[in-house]
């Protein structure tokens, strides 16, 4: 699989760009803040419809543009198609494949496959559970698109069932003040009396919740030996590094198929009913669990160097490109801005490992930071201009 055509209008800083690629390695080279990681956002975006860089899409549109449209020609296995994007801040994002309207934009997810590394990756490591949670959705995703529909599923009966606990919470404690204000907020969360609802809820959660949960724990066991070997690759001679699902189940009870796992979220919701209610949040399913990263016998975070948590990091994206590329097909590996943050030992061991990809987009500051053996196309990025060199 490889990218042979990007054109944008009004992304970023770009009113219009059109450029046209080829498999192997092509690096962006210029100086910092010309718009080198706009372009291969574009193609994050075209794979997975979200940014390695910022949580909405209101950043993405040029400032004094109403909307903003990305194309992309992708190739695989010789056959062509091409991918437009509309990107409308506040209003439904649109979607057309070959010049053909599609009923939903995620309907385009998985046309193209990317695996991206990128300086923000380090929060994987460092950073928040949710961090590492979008690296395990986004990869479901990325393996089978149907899971952009089950993660959409549960944000949003997250969410209705939030708005049942919060009002229930408030009458709890004698706040919320008028009754019409509360039968409002019921109204609004599609439901008259909370408590009468809420095991309705329970149910729609517990299924969406275990049907993520279930692919969740099984993408991790394919992960493990991808992720040591990667790691081992990079810092050869460190502690193994080792992934662990840490949930918010109950441990005393083992079954991960999914409909074991829906039981036992129901049950779970059902233990922790009283502390919900009294606090009007969900406390049970995966929008609370996390990924566990570990050196040797230590956690990751916190322990781990700099040069540890940047393989670690490393370590999980070479996993994935491992597991796509099983899938069948290499996908398009984007390397925004890295080389730069890695030590030449370790720049050179990642250089050999990504070097046989079909396609590798690399950006940099200057042309001395893409290592010997990536050398390959050249397009110089100043002043918001891209131009090929020849």
């Amino acid at each position: 699989m490889h990218v042979a055509h990007l054109a944008l209008t009004d992304f970023r800083s770009y009113d219009t760009v059109d450029l046209g690629l080829e498999p192997g390695v092509t690096a962006f080279v210029g100086p910092n803040g010309q718009g080198k990681t706009n372009l291969v956002e574009a193609l994050g975006y075209v794979a997975s419809q979200s940014s390695h860089r910022v949580a909405t899409d209101g950043p993405l549109v040029r400032q004094g543009a109403a909307r903003a449209i990305v194309r992309s020609v992708v190739v695989r296995d010789d056959r062509r198609a091409l991918i437009e994007l509309e990107i409308n801040p506040g209003k439904a994002n649109r979607a057309r494949l070959n010049r053909s309207p599609v009923s939903r934009p995620r309907d385009v997810v998985g046309m193209l496959r990317t695996v991206l590394f990128a300086p923000e990756d380090l929060a994987m490591v460092k950073g928040d559970p949710g961090e590492r949670r979008r690296y395990l959705d986004d990869l479901l995703v990325a393996r089978a698109p149907r899971f952009a529909g089950v993660r959409a599923d549960y944000d949003r009966v997250l969410k209705q069932r939030g708005a049942l606990l919060r009002v229930a919470a408030q009458s709890r404690r004698g706040r919320g003040g008028r009754r019409a204000e509360n039968d409002a907020a019921f109204a609004a969360a599609g439901a008259g009396d909370p408590l009468s609802t809420l095991e309705v809820w329970d149910a729609h959660l517990a299924k969406y919740g275990a049907e993520l949960l279930a692919a969740r724990l099984g993408l991790i066991e394919e992960l493990r030996p991808l992720v040591a070997s990667a790691y081992a690759a990079l810092a050869p001679g460190s502690d193994a590094a080792c992934l662990d699902y840490r949930g918010t189940l109950p441990e005393e009870s083992e079954g991960t198929a999914r409909e074991d796992l829906e039981g036992r979220i129901r049950a779970a919701l059902l233990d922790v009913r009283t502390s919900e209610l009294e606090r009007g949040v969900t406390l049970v399913g995966p929008h609370r669990d996390d990924l566990f990263l570990g050196l040797g016998e230590l956690p990751a975070r916190g322990y781990a160097s700099h040069g540890e948590s940047w393989s670690f990091a490393l370590a999980l994206r070479l996993a994935a490109y491992d597991l796509l590329r099983s899938d069948g097909g290499d996908p398009v590996l984007i390397l925004d801005d890295v080389f730069a943050e890695l030590d030449s030992q370790r720049r050179r061991r990642l250089a050999e490992i990504v070097a046989p990809a079909e396609q590798v987009l690399i950006t940099a500051a200057v042309a001395a930071d893409v290592p010997a053996e990536l050398i390959g196309a050249r397009f110089d990025v100043t002043e918001g201009s891209v131009a090929r060199v020849r």
